[in-house]
Parts: C-alpha cells; structure tokens; sequence
C-alpha cells in the first residue's frame, strides 16, 4: 500500500451512513478504498507530494448512490438513439426538443422516447395528440412510449412498421383504430408490452461499436445523477449471450464507471427451464469482481407468472400449472446455489410464490440464498411475515410517483396511502431496498424516487402517503445506498463512507438534506468518485474530468444535452448550443 493516498476530498459536509460518526469534513482514498475520514485537519496533514486534494466548497457528499432495480444492459445498447423526456416540465418543452431532434435525425433513422416520464410531469398534464407528432415530424418516423402501458406512433411510424387495417392484436397488446378501420397510431398494453418490442424491432438497430459508446454514455448520465452501482433486474427480450458482449467488452477493458450486479431474465416462454438449466452450466453465483459480476436469475423467472406493471389495466390472473412451473424453476436455481428476483407488483402474485417458495424451502432450504420481490406495491401484513420467515427481501420502486393517479382511480385513496407499505416491511424486519425500475416503467432518476419516499407526492403533486407513512431523508438515503447492498450480497463493502469500504461518492450541487422538498428533484452530482477515480465532473471541478468519447452516430440526441431534465442544466445547454451552432460543435456538460 502506498504511503501517502491517492485523493484527499476537504471543506465538505460528508453523508458517512455510519451511525457512530454520521458527518466528517473530510475523507482520504488510498486507491480503490476509503482510508480515512475525519476533520480537515486530520484528512489534509496525510497528503503526499502526488495527492489529488479537491476542496469541496463545503458542498453535501453522499456515498455513491446504489440502484437496485436498473435495466442498464438493455438501456444502454440503445440509449443513444433516445430522446429522454425524464422530469422535462411541461408537454411545451417536451415537443421542442422533439422538433429539434427531427432536424437532426436522417432518413431512416426514428427518433424515439421510450418510457421514463409520465403525462402528469407536464404542467399540461397530458400526452401529446398523434396529430401533434404528424405536425412535428411530418416525415420523421416518431415512437413515443409511455411507461409501460401505450405508446403514440406518428404516421412515419406506423407506415415503417407496416401496421395497417388489416393487422392483427397481438396477445396482450392492442392496436386503437378509427371507425373507418385505420390505426389510430395509438398502442395499448392489455397488459403485457410485448407489442412494444415487436414495434422497436421495426426500428434501425445501432452497429456494436455504437451501442459500447451507447453504454458509456448510459453510465455517464448514472455517474450526472451521483450513481455508482446498479444491480441490472435483466430483461425477458435480452438474448444472452449476444446482447451482453457490449458491456463484457467495457468490463474486460476496465471501462466501466458503474457497479455492475446482473441477474439473466427467463427468455423462452414455456422454455425458461432449458434457458435456466443451461446458463446454469457457464455461470456461478458471485462470478466475476466488484466491478462487474453475476448476481443471480430474474427478474422474470416464469413467463406465465409475469405481473406487470401497469395500473391501468387489471391484475392478471394465474392458473396451477404457473405455480408448479415457478416451484419447479426455483427448486433447480436452489440446487444450483443461484439467487433470485421476482417481479410481482400484486399479493395475489406474492400469495402463488410464496406457496411455492415455501414447498421448496421444506424440501431443501432456501434460506441461505438472497432471493426477493420487485415491487409488492399491494403486499399484505400476511405476506411481509411470510417473506421474513423465509429470509427474503423486497426491492421497491417508484411506480406509485409516475402511476400515482391511475392507482387512485382503480384502488381508491385509503388503498393507496399504503402501497407499497413500506414502513409496515421494515418494521417487520424484512430486508428492503429500493431501486427505479429504470429506463422505461420510470425514470433512471434517483431524485425522483428520493422524492416520491421523502414527500409522499407523485409527479403530478398528488399526496399519497400520511407523514407516518413517508420516510426522512437520511432514512430514504440509506435505502437507496446502504440498505442495498445486501441485495448483491456486498453488506460492509461498500454503501457507506467508512475506513475500508469502496471509495463511491457523489459531491452534489445541492444539499439533499436542507434544500426544500421540490428542490430535491433538482440535484445532480458535480464530482461522482467510483473505484477511487473521477468518473464525472462538471461545474467548479470541471477541470477534474476525463476526456470522455463522443457520443456517436452525430445526430445522437446525448449530443445535445439529453438525459435526465434539470433546470440549471438544461438552460446552460441551451445557451452552449445555440452559441457552437454555427461550426456544429457539441455542447459539453
């Protein structure tokens, strides 16, 4: 070990997560670890000739924000064909940035929006008319999907796709038409989204060059909102090995500036069994380094058992046979020592696997793996006990702040003042942690789910939740950083600014412990530290960032501000591109 550290950060207002000594000044790094934390005194009289020292201007330092319900792999290979209209404020502003990506984007390319946001963000509080779309890009084919319940084509679109009179629904999807039989260039999820896969697959498909940039430029924005590790929830359309050769590659070039735990979702219905028996035969729980390892099957394990997350459509119902596939499933992950996750949103769901779960704990013993739920927005006192006896965990996402009013409107206000329960989880032991669910059934934005816990409000201002309901806010932040790492089995390592533990934090623009509520939604990273390095810097410590790749293809909507909306950020990009549209430079962040 070196004698001197590597990085000294001072004059801050350090977030430790660690009860005995909850705020220090300062903090050395020796390396990939934390060394020391104390005064500035302490921390500063430890440097060495070849120290980095960042003064931190007395902002808020946080350890690196952990997501435990990220779809980064599948996001990433795409991300820099997207538009993202995450917390842009008003339908106004959403449908100029739309208008200059048209001008952008060339034949044949599409511009696309897919998930992230929701029609009650908008001062407006609707979604644009399929008109509005035509008006816009009149020959520019536009898919707009709206979390994981419809999505608006332009007629570019439904022409490029071939969807006409005559085609048909597909199972579980529904295509709206007129009363002269044309599409309406509306498609309504019934409730599964697989009719939104089948419409992207129309969509050009960016060369592997391009999604390794597409997935650098992913990490980048998670590294902007103070994210270091991400726990990936897998995806039923993902084909393994295939679609993971991208982040492979970053990981074996020690490219990566994101933690990366990653579960393999079933792929064949009615074939997850051979999928699972045969991946079993490659990967090994734990597999890989702190950088980049394999954590486990879901979250999809039986396609039959799937709920979905989508309020505006009923509960799915389920036969027997699903519940003998899913005890059979999970009989052979235990045998194999593989962990699990499962996406349930409804206790009915939770009601079948539990029964299941619990049949093949009497027969073998499951309580050494960390298996969990996604979601259990509607979990009963009944299954949280159920849950905890058998070790189990539940990772909650932000689905109420995005789906909020759809929820009231079907299951009514007292119903909702408890979904999910979360105070009810953790006061009855359960391990409980907390991701988005990002990029398309909510945003990868970790500030609106901060929040969503904090005020109890979604997006569109509704108050769901009593204040005995809501969390604080170092409660809220230790959720999305401590608490989840038993859910990678990383407890001790990492999640708190502690001697010995892995040097991730994030020096925010704001103080997420003073700010008011609304401003919460506003904060961003300045300087993000993974591993020890720099992997983000903008603003006063723009001097401290790396040369980072340009997004490509040119016409890459990243290239012109993207990612997650921010106020300051978003006016700041504007003011730098319209001043370097002259020689068609790129704003930098």
């Amino acid at each position: 070990m070196a004698m001197y550290p590597t990085l000294i950060v001072h004059n801050a207002k350090i977030h430790t997560g660690v009860a005995q000594r909850p705020e220090v000044q300062a903090l050395a790094v020796n390396g990939r670890r934390i060394a020391a934390v104390g005064t500035n005194g302490q921390i500063r009289s430890l440097a060495g000739p070849a120290t980095m020292v960042i003064d931190a201007g007395r902002r808020r330092i946080i350890p690196g924000l952990i997501d435990a319900n990220q779809h980064l792999i599948a996001t990433g290979l795409d991300y820099n064909q997207e538009l993202r209209w995450d917390s842009v404020p008003s339908l106004n502003e959403a449908l100029r940035l739309l208008a200059d990506q048209v001008q952008r984007t060339p034949s044949p390319q599409w511009i696309r929006v897919v998930g992230g946001f929701c029609e009650h963000q908008f001062a407006e509080q609707r979604l644009p008319t399929v008109e509005e779309l035509n008006r816009v890009a009149p020959s520019t084919p536009v898919y707009l999907q709206h979390l994981q319940d419809r999505a608006l084509l332009n007629a570019a679109a439904m022409a490029a796709c071939g969807y006409d009179g005559q085609t048909p629904d597909p199972p579980g999807g529904h295509i709206e038409w007129d009363d002269q039989g044309v599409p309406m260039g509306s498609l309504i999820a019934t409730p599964t989204p697989e009719l939104f896969h089948q419409t992207l697959a129309h969509a050009p498909v960016l060369p592997h060059e391009y999604q390794v940039n597409s997935l650098r430029q992913a990490m980048r924005e998670l590294n902007r909102l103070g994210i270091t590790s991400v726990i990936d929830a897998g995806a039923a359309h993902l084909r393994y090995p295939d679609d993971y050769k991208a982040v492979e590659e970053l990981a074996h070039h020690h490219l990566l500036t994101v933690r990366m735990a990653y579960h393999l979702a079933a792929q064949t219905p009615g074939g997850e069994t051979g999928d699972f028996l045969h991946w079993s035969t490659i990967n090994h729980y734990g597999d890989g380094d702190e950088l980049f390892r394999f954590n486990g099957a879901g979250e999809v394990l039986v396609h039959a058992a799937m709920d979905y997350d989508n309020f505006r459509q009923p509960p799915p119902a389920f036969t027997a046979q699903t519940a003998v596939e899913l005890e059979d499933i999970v009989s052979r992950l235990v045998a194999r020592g593989w962990p699990w996750r499962m996406h349930a949103v409804y206790d009915d769901t939770i009601d079948m696997a539990l029964d299941a779960f619990e049949h093949v704990d009497a027969a073998m013993g499951l309580r050494a793996l960390p298996w969990f739920f996604d979601g259990a927005e509607t979990i009963s006192a009944r299954n949280i006990e159920r849950v905890a006896r058998l070790g189990g965990g539940v990772n909650v996402q932000p689905r109420m702040a995005y789906q909020g009013e759809y929820f009231l409107e079907r299951h009514g206000a007292d119903v909702a003042a408890h979904t999910p329960p979360i105070r009810r989880m953790l006061d009855a032991g359960l391990h409980v942690g907390v991701g988005s669910g990002g990029a398309t059934a909510a945003s990868m934005d970790p500030w609106t789910t901060l929040y969503w816990l904090t005020t109890g409000r979604t997006l569109g201002g509704t108050t769901l939740y009593p204040p005995e309901h809501r969390l604080d806010r170092a409660q809220a932040l230790a959720l999305h950083t401590r608490d989840n790492t038993w859910f990678s089995g990383e407890q001790g390592s990492k999640g708190q600014l502690d001697i010995g533990q892995c040097a991730d934090f994030a020096i925010l623009s704001q103080d997420y412990f003073s700010v008011p509520d609304e401003d919460i939604r506003q904060i961003e990273s300045e300087l993000t530290v993974m591993d020890g390095r720099v992997v983000y810097a903008d603003g006063d410590f723009r001097a401290f960032d790396l040369a980072q790749p340009r997004p490509l293809p040119e016409w890459s909507p990243v290239n012109h501000g993207g990612g997650c909306w921010r106020n300051a950020h978003h006016a700041q990009q504007a003011s730098a591109i319209a001043s370097s549209a002259r020689d068609g430079g790129r704003a930098q962040r």
